[in-house]
């Protein structure tokens, strides 16, 4: 029993790996785990598997999500919006001066706008964790919403950072830190089901690894090709605003014997290069009371399973496919910025 629940839902990791485990199945990426990723090197070739992060463009995608916005800072003058500057000083010895030219700048970015990791912080559920009939709002392993994930908090230390951090429990840093390294199992929907807007139930996922001899074992990283950031890359930053929301496939959330398998996959994350790997398809059969994303709910408030999404996948895919091969080394941390629920990143897939 934790400090925090005293019951935990159903066919959930709660408390597997302690009291205070803020990583969920990550915890499956062992020493062996890596060891299993390297040993798929076998030519020595990386793949990028980040979409560059002014993708999709606009906010037809999500109204709430911006492409990035980059700038200059202020030179060394003071002056704002300088691109590049020359430093110039006179010297003790004469007229020496420096001769660097200086670049700096920043960046307003959206966390989740483009290739980006989900944390278990971002979908929490209403629970009765306290075992006393009356639900409570909280996240992976019973952290609590307005106690462990809070915000925005005015900046205490006051040292100009404005609102502080939301995630003080669940946040990505702790991702960041183990290295996310292991084995990545890539299954090619896209192949064998084209870019139809369609779900893709238990039996179809399983009929495709079987075809592909595709195998997925315990603490394996799962990647989904559906080919919809091949899309949106040729769209370049002007996606279509209706076809972006009714392209390719997705899993099918509906489908209670797919949500079992990935329960019982034991995958360590699970990742398409998709939207959100299942599908908004609104409602479910039982209106009165449902998860919006019923595998989000699965993974990131029940399993503790990351969910990477609009990740690039067209170039990987396709060299595994010629070499009849489809597992490889795969490395993706998030970035290690404290308190964070989602992470833009830049996988790296090495056969």
């Amino acid at each position: 029993m934790t400090k925090r629940w005293k019951q935990r839902p159903p066919g959930s990791t709660w408390g597997d790996w302690g009291d205070d485990d803020e990583l969920g199945r990550i915890n499956l990426l062992t020493p062996e785990k890596v060891l299993q990723g390297i040993r798929e090197v076998e030519a020595g070739i990386s793949f990028c598997l980040s979409l560059p992060l002014d993708y999709p463009g606009g906010t037809a995608l999500n109204q709430r999500r911006y492409p990035p916005v980059l700038a200059p800072t202020e030179d060394m003058a003071g002056t704002a919006g300088t691109f590049y500057n020359v430093h110039m000083s006179d010297m003790a010895e004469g007229d020496a001066r420096y001769v660097d030219v200086w670049a700096d700048d920043v960046v307003t970015l959206s966390l989740q706008y483009s290739t980006q990791w989900d944390s278990l912080a971002h979908v929490g559920a209403e629970f009765d964790a306290d075992g006393d009939g009356v639900e409570e709002a909280v996240y992976y392993n019973g952290y609590r919403a307005g106690v462990d994930l809070v915000g925005p908090e005015p900046d205490a230390a006051g040292d100009g950072g404005g609102h502080r951090c939301f995630a003080h429990h669940l946040g990505l840093e702790h991702m960041a830190a183990t290295g996310v390294q292991g084995r990545g199992v890539l299954v090619d929907l896209a192949h064998h089901l084209g870019h139809d807007w369609r779900g893709v139930n238990l039996q179809t996922l399983q009929e495709i690894m079987a075809a592909d001899e595709v195998t997925v074992q315990p603490g394996d990283m799962l990647l989904l090709h559906t080919g919809f950031a091949t899309k949106v890359l040729e769209w370049d930053r002007k996606p279509d605003p209706v076809k972006i929301h009714m392209m390719c496939t997705y899993l099918d959330a509906r489908d209670e014997s797919l949500l079992q398998w990935i329960a019982d996959s034991q995958i360590s994350a699970l990742v398409a290069d998709n939207y959100a790997v299942e599908g908004l398809i609104g409602r479910d059969r039982d209106p009165s009371r449902h998860s919006f994303l019923p595998i989000h709910h699965l993974c990131l408030f029940r399993l503790g399973v990351p969910l990477g999404e609009m990740w690039y996948l067209h170039e990987l895919a396709s060299w595994l496919r010629d070499h009849h091969r489809s597992r490889f080394l795969l490395t993706a941390p998030p970035l290690r910025l404290p308190g964070v629920v989602g992470s833009p990143l830049t996988p790296v897939a090495t056969v």
